[in-house]
């Protein structure tokens, strides 16, 4: 049964007493897990951790409450099932003579064509209850996992839907969650739906407001995603915040370029860097008893067996970070004196930067012959790549791929790898490659020269380079051209090369006093050992 008679009845006696709504939450069991007073459903944290639920089960929760009048279910009462996930929520009502009276119900359905969330039964008389409730709280539950299952089969990877929160407008915010989209399948997730909400104020506690919040919590219960990312950085109390609020997984942009970076890193400088990035963005993010120890500083009551795990945690994060930042420390003396080396034989070097994606790795595999690894996703570059290149009159440089860049880098990441980047204030030219064919050619421009300007390496003399021109109309590229004063190409038709090479040249010929000829005489093999 839904609610036994005896229990049902005492609510009615109570809703009378304290003219107030009673509800109770039952288990499965039909046991009692708590008793609420009054409309607003809020469920204990004890509850929350004992009952957990995801995209693909219910709670094993059910919640009937009475009213005082009889009136059918509210919206906020279906949003609390949704959110909740809910196996049933029940209103019942009760007459002024204590008598029940009929007893409104609604069930979550499965992801469906016709977008609905939840089933709202017609009114049932209290007395008149026929229903088999384990039956079809277990039936519902064996059709919400199937569907979500059918998904997973489908798709083989996690799932998540992308959300942007901020004062920009509706075209910059798609334009952002197209990008966030591109980073997620880079990173191997299915994109089910883009939320843009714009804000004005921010709404520090969920970045949301709290209803839209619970919306966009609910749509992803609903349509059986693992995740929600959000296209700004959470701060630790907003990501607290949320986090008390649901089980679902929620990450931001950052967590999300990190976790790409994890994957993309080989070499040991670069699984070094990822990791200092990571352990910088969690340190502040760790929650719990352990933030109001550490406000006391260490010290008395601090020390000794009754440390907090927590406390433990943030201090072994620390001195993993100390570690680390020595480890990146051995690695630029050991690049400094790989450009010394460099150095004695001046030696041009000629560094790729540029947007991440923008084909750079390419355009290296084409100009050196090289075989680097050239994917056509996000960041598939990290480690820093350096080949010898040597033009038609002989004369040798050495040509650098680094990692690309991306609007809003994350701190984090332009912290830890600052070692990488340091290889670019030794270039004698910077070669800027742009995809002539994104959506936002200006934005990818302007992110890159801000980052290039904070990293004080605007001094350095660029040519701007307009990549994947067969990817777009010549008459497009001949304008963008013209208005930056660039060179269109395409790393895939080595054809279009020659005007590039012809520019270098002329800039590795400048650098080269006339009585530097040796730098034009060094064979292969030397040249080779300076490059790697």
């Amino acid at each position: 049964m839904i609610i036994s008679p005896d229990l049902a009845k005492t609510m009615g006696q109570l809703t009378l007493e304290l003219r107030r709504p009673i509800g109770v939450l039952l288990t499965r069991r039909g046991q009692v897990q708590e008793v609420i007073v009054g409309t607003e459903l809020t469920l204990a944290s004890a509850t929350l951790t004992l009952f957990r639920t995801g995209s693909r089960a219910l709670r094993g929760l059910r919640f009937i409450r009475t009213q005082l009048h009889d009136q059918p279910l509210n919206q906020e009462v279906l949003t609390d099932l949704a959110f909740l996930r809910l196996d049933l929520v029940g209103i019942l009502s009760v007459a002024d003579d204590g008598r029940l009276g009929n007893l409104y119900l609604a069930n979550l359905l499965p992801p469906n064509a016709a977008g609905q969330l939840f089933k709202v039964w017609q009114s049932i008389p209290f007395h008149s209850i026929k229903v088999a409730c384990d039956e079809f709280i277990q039936d519902l539950e064996t059709e919400l996992q199937q569907a979500c299952a059918q998904y997973a089969i489908t798709h083989g990877k996690e799932s998540a839907i992308l959300v942007s929160a901020s004062v920009k407008s509706k075209a910059e915010q798609e334009e952002r969650l197209a990008e966030l989209e591109e980073l997620a399948v880079s990173a191997n997730v299915a994109v089910i739906d883009r939320m843009a909400q714009r804000t004005s104020d921010g709404h520090q506690r969920y970045l949301l407001g709290s209803g839209k919040m619970k919306d966009v919590l609910i749509q992803t219960l609903h349509r059986g995603a693992d995740m929600v990312i959000f296209d700004q950085t959470l701060s630790p109390a907003q990501l607290r915040a949320i986090s008390e609020m649901t089980d679902i997984k929620v990450i931001d942009r950052t967590q999300l370029i990190l976790d790409i970076f994890a994957r993309r890193a080989h070499s040991r400088e670069g699984k070094i860097q990822v990791e200092l990035a990571q352990l910088r963005y969690l340190l502040p993010r760790l929650s719990g008893r352990g933030a109001q120890l550490s406000r006391l500083g260490g010290g008395i009551g601090t020390r000794g067996p009754g440390e907090s795990k927590l406390e433990t945690d943030r201090r072994r994060v620390r001195e993993r970070i100390t570690h680390l930042e020595r480890e990146l420390a051995r690695f630029a003396r050991h690049q400094d004196r790989r450009r010394s080396r460099r150095g004695r034989f001046e030696l041009p070097v000629i560094s790729l930067v540029g947007y991440t994606n923008a084909g750079k790795s390419t355009l290296l595999n084409v100009l050196t012959k090289s075989q680097v690894s050239a994917q056509n996703r996000l960041f598939e570059t990290l480690d820093t790549t350096s080949r010898r290149l040597r033009f038609p009159e002989d004369r040798e440089v050495i040509i650098t791929d680094t990692v690309g860049f991306i609007r809003d880098l994350p701190q984090e990441l332009v912290g830890a790898f600052r070692t990488t980047l340091d290889e670019l204030r030794e270039a004698d030219l910077l070669l800027h490659v742009v995809d002539v064919s994104a959506v936002d050619v200006d934005l990818q421009i302007t992110a890159v020269e801000a980052i290039l300007e904070e990293l004080q390496l605007m001094a350095i003399p660029r040519v701007l380079v307009f990549n994947k021109s067969d990817q777009a109309s010549p008459q497009q590229v001949e304008w963008l051209c013209r208005r930056y004063g660039a060179i269109g190409i395409s790393a895939i038709q080595p054809t279009t090369l020659r005007p590039l090479l012809a520019r270098l040249e002329s800039h590795v010929k400048a650098l080269l006093s006339p009585d530097d000829q040796r730098s034009e005489t060094l064979q292969g093999n030397d040249a080779v050992a300076l490059a790697t």
